[in-house]
């Protein structure tokens, strides 16, 4: 018999992530900095320095991002609760991006990105990566983004949820957003246009 769907998460606020609120994202992402140490750097970070600073160094490079004024991402509340997580930026933030053959810029439009999510294990399954995109769209368009750019994983059958960082491709196409771009038969990349000037 197939699962049944989980019920729906409590009533969720999602804020942009202020120097006040670094305690609720620390608390969210837990000793491990959400998975293997990352802190949420590694679309910013080359190799060998994110590996360098797993742990500790790439929690004190993010909170020392966040306390400098940076809005990184925005963290989600559920019963006053931080219960998820989405990074979003101009993806200028995000020079591995770059580096990556399958990710690498599709033109020279500027773009803002989606780059990664997290969600607490009790609210998965129950819509909030959904919630965080849209949030992350309203974020980026008050702040003068045409466009947000993503880079889903599409896959079949079931898969780890550490390998599903960047959100699930049907995520992001239930919500607006068109495939521009693959180089990899599981990682296209997608965008929505949200402003004057925007491309999909």
């Amino acid at each position: 018999m197939p699962a049944r769907p989980r019920p729906p998460a409590a009533k969720v606020a999602i804020h942009p992530l202020t120097p006040g609120r670094w305690p609720d994202l620390a608390k969210l992402f837990g000793p491990r900095g959400a998975c293997a140490g990352c802190w949420c750097t590694w679309w910013r970070l080359p190799r060998a320095e994110w590996t360098a600073g797993k742990g500790e160094g790439n929690r004190r490079r993010l909170e020392r991002y966040v306390k400098a004024g940076n809005v990184p991402g925005l963290i989600a509340y559920a019963g006053g609760e931080p219960v998820g997580w989405v990074a979003v930026e101009p993806r200028a933030a995000y020079p591995t991006l770059d580096r990556s053959r399958t990710l690498a810029r599709v033109d020279d439009a500027p773009v803002w990105s989606l780059s990664c999510f997290f969600v607490a294990r009790p609210h998965r399954g129950r819509g909030m990566t959904r919630a965080l995109v849209e949030a992350a769209v309203r974020h980026a368009r008050a702040r003068g983004a045409r466009i947000v750019e993503a880079y889903p994983v599409e896959y079949r059958g079931d898969v780890a949820d550490a390998w599903v960082y960047t959100g699930a491709a049907s995520t992001f196409l239930d919500l607006g957003f068109v495939e521009v771009a693959r180089r990899s038969a599981s990682r296209p990349i997608v965008r929505r246009a949200v402003g004057r000037g925007g491309a999909g």
